[in-house]
């Protein structure tokens, strides 16, 4: 008997929360009905009557509309009594819900509805590193964090924090994936760093669980999310062919043999570090093609007259050993220039 008194009680103060505004509203307007009614000499509009009374209960008192009759004076001070109070307490209610929204998106409770933003699953240096890259690169971009840290990592403007376990579908859709740009998975810096699970076996098997997570929902989807995931074993790459992950952070062996091929070719890592990021005057753009470039050699040239050098198309660096071959429809070419050229390119491309 007792739970169910609890329970009933409960209930109530549910209802009473979802009433209290609509309540204040139609408190405000009979309010203001009354007055009209009772002094329509003074109150010659309703909305006049409406303006009254939310500053009358407001305190405001701007004096330039007072009752003049008794039984008027008399309701303004039953209004006073009733509504000072009523509207006293809603804007508590109101400064408590923006403290609880605010206190939910730091906590990672809320979820994001934005679209064309870039997820980052997994804290860690090199996602910091990674968010300064990306706002660097675009400033309207939002960023979406996914961990299970208990407050977002940082708070900076455009930074979104959601927080549960990213295998799990729930918030992967917390996290709009579906209508994401691009998903970053960062390999899990808690497995690494604890003693009994730093074996990249398991860092690498949660990576895999969270891609195929990601892959589950993109099969649903009429579109395709890039997909980036960092391996910490390149042996466990293969097993990432059945999930859709288009891409891998360079691992440590990458990582160690640029190191090495520096000391034979002194100046290697200065030439990696300026491919990679934005910091610099050039750096790696991808670019359509053109309707007028047939080969290779006709999109080279035509680059190269125009200040940027045809390198890729998509992972193959080889285009200087294929100038003479036809670019395919599907084509996905890359060229190192300066942000100023690749937006000249961009804009050729548009008036085409």
């Amino acid at each position: 008997m007792g739970l169910k008194v609890i329970k009933w009680l409960y209930n109530l103060m549910k209802v009473r929360q979802k009433i209290f505004i609509p309540f204040v509203l139609l408190y405000i307007l009979l309010a203001a009905l009354g007055i009209y009614l009772i002094e329509p000499k003074t109150f010659k509009s309703y909305l006049t009557s409406i303006y009254w009374v939310i500053t009358a209960i407001a305190t405001v008192g701007f004096g330039d509309y007072v009752p003049v009759t008794d039984l008027g004076k008399v309701y303004t001070i039953f209004l006073y009594i009733t509504g000072i109070g009523l509207l006293s307490l809603f804007i508590g209610r109101f400064i408590n819900s923006v403290y609880l929204i605010d206190k939910m998106k730091i906590g990672g409770k809320m979820k994001y509805t934005g679209e064309n933003h870039i997820i980052l699953i997994g804290w860690s240096t090199k996602s910091k590193l990674a968010i300064r890259e990306i706002l660097k690169s675009d400033k309207k971009i939002d960023i979406v964090i996914i961990d299970d840290l208990e407050k977002a990592p940082l708070t900076e403007e455009r930074l979104y924090y959601i927080r549960g376990d990213a295998t799990a579908e729930e918030t992967l859709l917390n996290a709009n994936l579906p209508k994401a740009k691009g998903v970053i998975i960062f390999a899990d810096q808690s497995l690494r760093e604890n003693i009994t699970t730093k074996d990249p076996l398991f860092v690498d098997g949660k990576t895999l669980l969270i891609a195929t997570a990601i892959s589950t929902i993109e099969n649903r989807l009429d579109r395709e999310i890039h997909v980036t995931a960092e391996v910490i074993n390149e042996k466990h790459i293969p097993f990432f062919k059945y999930v859709n992950v288009d891409e891998f952070i360079p691992s440590q062996e990458m990582i160690s043999h640029a190191a090495v091929r520096s000391l034979f070719s002194h100046g290697v890592t200065n030439m990696y570090s300026e491919l990679m990021s934005t910091k610099y005057n050039e750096t790696m753009y991808e670019i359509p093609k053109r309707g007028e470039w047939k080969t290779y050699r006709d999109a080279f040239i035509d680059l190269l007259n125009n200040g940027a050098t045809l390198v890729a198309d998509r992972g193959d660096l080889h285009i200087n050993q294929k100038l003479d071959q036809f670019i395919p429809d599907n084509a996905q070419l890359f060229v190192i220039c300066d942000k100023e050229t690749f937006e000249k390119l961009n804009s050729k491309n548009t008036v085409n």
